[in-house]
């Protein structure tokens, strides 16, 4: 998920690149999550939670070595704070790629947008942040957005996957904004994006690498591909959306974060052939208006 806050980059205007690397971003999140769904049940969730992390330390540490970061960037002074955004974060990868498995590609990726909702709220109980009308307004939105989403779930119209896919999409969002709230203190305190992202990556695949006791499967030459492209895609969408700070303001970018659902609807269909049902629909709208409200002002 994107930070809630602009990475501390020095400031080059050239917004046409700006725009371009924020839309190779989205794009880049929606891959990864073709990949995660192609791969299936073929292969255990803790494992591809493993690749997709280990993998994905290729090119954030080159990124950290171009900016001239590497090593001394992994200097800090805040490990326990490194470990606990980590955790969430893990746990929220964990129960996201269950959820991709679990519902159509654009129903998951719309799911997601729950968190700047709920960091909304977390922000206000835990950061003291002042509760506004207009977030107020995004977090009333994106709750109906929610209950639209549930509503089949609860009267029975989904099976017991779908319902079950609702739920940890919901827990998801959840996870994530506790791990936002995390990265907005830790970015306070001085800690650099790459940093944040590197030791995200670690913990990951410690995780993943954890599972392996309760058994792995040996991927197909097709399955181990999509394992690998699972890592460079989410690491290269990260790399993007922090080089797009660079070179456009946050408003300017803003608008195109809503790309990840209409590139999720697209690859859905022409991979899996999924069409988004009456939920998504109801549900939609409200979701991203109550996120593009709720979500929290990106720092200059």
């Amino acid at each position: 998920m994107p930070l809630p806050q602009a990475p501390a980059l020095p400031f080059s205007p050239n917004e046409a690149l700006g725009v371009t690397l924020r839309i190779l971003s989205t794009l880049a999140f929606a891959l990864m999550g073709v990949c995660v769904k192609a791969l299936g049940d073929a292969v255990p969730l803790g494992q591809v939670v493993f690749f997709r992390s280990a993998i994905a330390l290729l090119p954030l540490g080159l990124y950290m070595w171009w900016r001239g970061d590497w090593p001394h960037g992994l200097r800090t002074a805040r490990p326990f704070g490194h470990i606990w955004r980590c955790l969430m974060g893990a746990a929220a990868m964990f129960t996201s790629f269950a959820t991709i498995r679990l519902l159509p590609l654009a129903e998951a990726t719309m799911l997601s947008y729950l968190a700047p909702v709920m960091l909304a709220v977390l922000a206000w109980a835990l950061l003291k942040e002042h509760m506004t009308a207009r977030r107020i307004v995004g977090v009333a939105l994106g709750l109906a957005g929610a209950a639209a989403f549930c509503l089949p779930a609860f009267s029975g119209a989904l099976p017991d996957a779908g319902g079950l896919g609702v739920f940890l999409g919901l827990l998801t969002a959840a996870l994530t904004a506790g791990a936002m709230v995390q990265v907005r203190r830790l970015t306070l305190l001085g800690e650099g994006a790459g940093t944040i992202a590197f030791y995200f990556a670690v913990v990951c695949a410690l995780c993943g690498l954890s599972t392996l006791p309760w058994g792995w499967a040996w991927p197909s030459t097709v399955g181990l591909m999509l394992l690998i492209a699972t890592g460079l895609a989410g690491g290269l969408a990260h790399i993007f959306m922090t080089l797009s700070f660079r070179h456009a303001d946050a408003s300017a970018l803003a608008p195109f974060e809503y790309l990840s659902v209409l590139w999720a609807m697209t690859l859905g269909f022409l991979f899996f052939a999924e069409v988004p049902g009456l939920a998504f629909l109801l549900a939609g709208p409200l979701v991203l208006m109550g996120a593009a409200i709720a979500r929290p002002p990106t720092a200059k």
